[in-house]
């Protein structure tokens, strides 16, 4: 368990974060996601598609934010009893939300957080302006950590890691996404440091520990022969700017 470039995630369990994983390990992300933000004691931080809200949790432990743990597909009593659990009935709060309908306030947010979940909807090209930035304060810090490609790979081309990983984007893609868009500056746009690396050993320690998911053994294999030219993770920032055009809106698209 010990890792080095993650030294807050060893105080927590990792029975717990096996028990509660929902993939590479969110713990893992987001101290990853926290070394390149911004975040203090009382900020108000939302965690888009925050599976079992551990992730909501660690923020909260970690630097004393108000986390709000917005999921789809795991219910928000079941989070509940873990955020309970953790003892941060008062700092982490659990929200059954689709992302592109979001229950919340324009400029409610300091921050907004998306640990491997961002790839299932922010890849559509009205997403951050239509559906999530005007939650998020002028001059707050939205940051993603999502499995892409480090490097573009043409197509067709027999370089191509196979169609497991056919949805998954590439670092400069997601930056040139980001850039479409004058309401947001994009401060932070690179592969996560020793992604696949750190993917591959979380497998092997939920293994280790008894959890054995249908993918993880063929995940392992097809992680290890690409040694990272293709497979790994994005680490991205950006900062809300001053310059908002369709943000104030009470229109959306069809």
């Amino acid at each position: 368990m010990n890792n080095s470039l993650y030294s807050r995630s060893q105080k927590y369990d990792i029975d717990w974060m096996v028990q509660n994983s929902m993939g590479p390990n969110v713990i893992w992300l987001t101290e990853a996601l926290t070394g390149v933000m911004t975040l203090e004691p009382g900020m108000r931080v939302l965690d888009m598609g925050c599976g079992k809200a551990i992730s909501s949790i660690f923020f909260a432990k970690e630097f004393g934010v108000e986390a709000w743990a917005a999921d789809l597909w795991v219910k928000p009593t079941e989070n509940w009893e873990r955020i309970r659990g953790a003892g941060l009935d008062g700092l982490v709060y659990p929200i059954y939300a689709e992302a592109r309908s979001l229950p919340f306030a324009h400029d409610f947010f300091d921050a907004i957080v998306s640990l491997d979940s961002y790839h299932y909807y922010g890849t559509d090209f009205g997403y951050l302006e239509f559906h999530i930035l005007r939650h998020l304060k002028r001059g707050g810090q939205i940051g993603i950590v999502s499995p892409a490609y480090p490097v573009e790979i043409p197509l067709p081309s027999p370089e191509h890691p196979g169609d497991d990983w056919h949805w998954m984007n590439s670092v400069d893609w997601w930056e040139r996404h980001w850039n479409r868009y004058p309401e947001l500056d994009v401060e932070h746009s690179k592969a996560l440091p020793n992604g696949w690396q750190s993917w591959v050993r979380w497998h092997e320690l939920c293994l280790r520990h008894g959890r054995r998911d249908d993918w993880a053994e063929s995940e392992i294999r097809q992680l290890r022969e690409d040694e990272g030219r293709y497979l790994g993770f994005v680490r991205m920032v950006g900062r809300r700017t001053y310059e908002m055009t369709l943000i104030g809106t009470t229109s959306t698209p069809e």
